[in-house]
């Protein structure tokens, strides 16, 4: 039978958005490209590897299972054309990622990877034909918590990728706190002040607090109405990917890493500030969102390394783990410079907006 309700675009942009994702994972750094001079499919035809890591391959399962799950409800076919088109179509990325990595003397083409990929695309389509229509369609109840919640049409869909994708970037275990933009551990290029503690402990502070206004009024500015529960939420995930991240890729696990005195402190005086922030007009709000990230930004750009991480705890070395930080750094460099330029097409949406209503106020 096919799905109830008209589907919501919301999954498609969100697959799309996904599969990029995937991309710049497998092809990090994207550099030394060159022909390794084995015939460029001999890896489909490889014998199965005698020595594996039982996580590389739940990875290659789980990294490939979400796409498959935003896939189906994307898709206008009834529920079994849909999961063979969705697996197909994340095989076909697949395959296209592998055989590219043929060029990337820092990357190996893998049969494995790509069944296991093909796989875990399979079993998220099936769960996305049991639950994601009825998640994402505009009957189902994410559709109207969207509807009540979020500015309509692409603008609320784009302000709720931004949001996710400021939450992958909180996976990143050596960052701080809420930290985003820091294009100078991007670059690897060396920190512009010496590390002096009382100077870091309020550089922190001041970092944790400006992040926590932007990103809380940046939530805000693509909400319909004033409740502070979705940007709790919000802030509450990001603690607990930071701590998730603290204890999956430092050796020993440490998810508390992050909590420093400085990011208490920044934790508290955010939270005041947030809370008489959400209290003011919505023009004000969206200036001083946008106030707020630059001045993270910037801090993020000035602060000194914390030279903790890097003499007591030693970041994973794997590799799947290094595709991920990479992932996650660009993410998180590219991330102030996207939600500042979506503050900016809001604000002239919002203005638009008003600009079109009646005389009496009506909508």
């Amino acid at each position: 039978m096919p799905a109830t309700g008209e589907p919501s675009p919301l999954p498609r942009y969100l697959a799309i958005a996904y599969a990029l994702l995937i991309v710049h994972a497998c092809l990090h750094p994207f550099t030394g490209w060159r022909d390794s001079g084995l015939p460029l499919f001999d890896y489909l035809s490889a014998p199965f590897p005698q020595y594996y890591r039982l996580e590389d391959l739940v990875l290659n399962v789980l990294g490939y299972a979400p796409l498959g799950f935003v896939l189906v409800p994307a898709l206008p076919l009834r529920k079994a054309a849909a999961i063979l088109t969705a697996t197909l179509l994340a095989a076909l990325l697949s395959f296209s990622v592998e055989t590219a990595q043929h060029f990337l003397p820092t990357r190996i083409s893998s049969n494995v990877d790509l069944a296991c990929n093909t796989g875990g695309a399979f079993i998220g389509a099936l769960f996305g034909a049991l639950w994601g229509r009825r998640l994402f369609d505009r009957n189902g109840w994410l559709h109207r918590w969207r509807l009540r919640r979020i500015i309509p049409g692409r603008a609320g869909d784009l302000g709720l990728i931004l949001a996710g994708l400021w939450l992958l970037a909180q996976l990143m275990p050596d960052a701080m706190l809420f930290e985003s933009g820091d294009l100078r551990g991007f670059l690897d290029l060396p920190a512009l002040m010496p590390f002096e503690p009382e100077r870091f402990m309020l550089l922190e502070s001041v970092l944790v607090a400006t992040s926590m206004i932007g990103v809380g009024l940046f939530a805000r500015c693509a909400m319909r109405a004033v409740s502070p529960w979705p940007i709790l939420l919000l802030l509450t995930l990001a603690v607990g990917a930071k701590s998730l991240a603290g204890y999956a890729f430092f050796v020993p696990g440490t998810p508390l890493a992050w909590f420093t005195p400085g990011a208490l402190d920044g934790l508290l005086a955010g939270a005041v500030l947030l809370g008489l922030a959400l209290l003011l007009p919505p023009v004000p709000q969206h200036a001083l969102a946008g106030m707020s990230l630059l001045l993270a930004t910037t801090l993020a750009n000035l602060i000194p390394d914390n030279p903790y991480l890097a003499q007591e705890l030693r970041l994973l070395g794997a590799g799947n783990f290094l595709n991920f930080h990479g992932l996650t750094q660009l993410t998180a460099a590219a991330w102030p410079v996207l939600a500042l330029a979506y503050l900016s097409a809001i604000g002239l949406w919002r203005g638009d907006h008003l600009h079109r209503r009646p005389a009496d106020g009506t909508l």
